[in-house]
């Protein structure tokens, strides 16, 4: 089975998982998955892959040398409940020619709007319908580290021990709880979660969420003068003192943000969610402090428990666990700078499983896989940076065999 239809063959299971889920995994559909992977690669010759109770899928290829660094790889199964992942009807676009593609009757995908279409001229993408997500975030990661894995087996190529991890429930923070590091006697590792394959990332946000109850005072507004407190109207005035500049549609790059992600209320109570997030964890502390200094002001001005803030952290940037092993930095970048004459690194408006398991003693950069556009119908994989990404990782065994 060559990469490609081994990705279309990930694409075809289900595996969206669950933010009000409980169980571990989210959804047991992921399990159908991680059924499959195991058998996939028992067949490629590694014989102790299993899954555990939780879902993820964990596999060894034992090192026919002890030269270099022992290495994990590591890649997630779920896809993202911002759309469906049912029934996904994948399309191969043979030589794009930089024109826009029609998904469907009503939904165009051009880079017009989308411009990272225009670093793929003459290449071969995989698109979605229209209706579902396409799930290269990340079973193309998959798909790339299963077919490394086949090609260091079929070939015999000198390597130390080799890692493989596959985890259930990414998209909704819980990727890593039940992860054991333990299980894994690697030096560092790299997850296959990103996008464009020339950048290496090992910065992501630090992370906080908040959420804001507030109180109100339902009365009858015929007769409501000096008497009503309108929750919702509260809610509506909290959200209008956070700096407006520090909303997501504002920022970019290291630029840090509040992103009311929900919002419900009435008159006699209202609601808000929140994710906060920066790379600088001094900038973030400040952030939270401004939802303490609202809360505050309006407690004052209001009934002195009409609004209440409960923020808990969620996760940390892992540059400062990856700072300290300079090493998987520099072997990746050389792989990616030999394999396509070009390497960068920028740093990740997001989270991935690499920035929990670096705390959990597990350094993890990220490597890119090729898909674009995550987590919604207009995402699309380029099968040539796909297939590029497996060359880099036998490039990168190679450097840490040699070094």
């Amino acid at each position: 089975m060559n990469i490609v239809e081994r990705f279309l063959k990930y694409v075809s299971f289900d595996t969206q998982s669950s933010e009000q889920s409980n169980t571990s995994p989210t959804t047991m559909k992921q399990r159908d998955l991680g059924d499959y992977l195991v058998n996939e690669l028992k067949q490629i010759g590694i014989n102790n892959a299993y899954m555990d109770e939780y879902g993820i899928v964990y596999a060894t290829i034992k090192g026919n040398s002890n030269k270099g660094n022992k290495i994990a790889y590591i890649a997630h199964m779920d896809t993202a409940p911002d759309a469906s992942g049912k029934d996904i009807k994948p399309r191969i676009i043979e030589n794009y020619d930089l024109s826009d593609i029609q998904l469907n009757k009503n939904m165009v995908l051009s880079p017009n709007k989308f411009p990272s279409l225009l670093r793929h001229k003459n290449k071969d993408l995989i698109v979605t319908d229209g209706t579902t997500l396409l799930g290269a975030d990340d079973k193309a990661g998959i798909a790339i580290i299963v077919s490394f894995a086949e090609k260091i087996i079929k070939n015999n190529i000198e390597h130390n021990d080799i890692f493989i991890a596959f985890t259930p429930d990414e998209e909704v923070g819980k990727g890593t709880v039940n992860f054991e590091v333990s299980k894994f006697n690697a030096d560092f590792g790299y997850t296959l979660d990103g996008g464009a394959i020339e950048y290496l990332e090992y910065e992501n946000f630090n992370a906080a969420s908040a959420i804001v109850n507030i109180k109100g005072l339902s009365v009858h507004p015929g007769s409501a003068k000096n008497k009503m407190i309108n929750a919702s109207s509260i809610a509506m005035e909290f959200d209008q003192m956070l700096p407006t500049f520090q909303r997501p549609e504002y920022t970019e790059k290291y630029e840090g943000f509040n992103h009311l992600t929900h919002i419900d209320g009435s008159c006699e109570k209202a609601q808000l969610s929140y994710i906060i997030r920066n790379h600088d964890k001094n900038l973030l502390e400040k952030q939270k402090n401004d939802f303490i200094e609202i809360q505050n002001f309006l407690n004052r001005k209001y009934p002195n428990d009409t609004v209440e803030v409960e923020i808990k952290d969620s996760y940390s940037n892992m540059y400062e666990i990856v700072k300290k092993y300079p090493n998987a930095i520099n072997i990746a970048k050389k792989a990616i700078l030999n394999v396509i004459g070009k390497a960068d690194s920028i740093a990740i408006r997001g989270g991935t499983d690499g920035a929990m398991l670096s705390y959990k003693g597990l350094p993890c950069p990220n490597l890119g896989d090729g898909g674009y556009n995550f987590h919604g119908p207009y995402e699309y994989l380029c099968i040539d940076e796909m297939k590029s990404m497996v060359d880099i990782l036998i490039e990168l065994n190679n450097i840490n065999i040699n070094k």
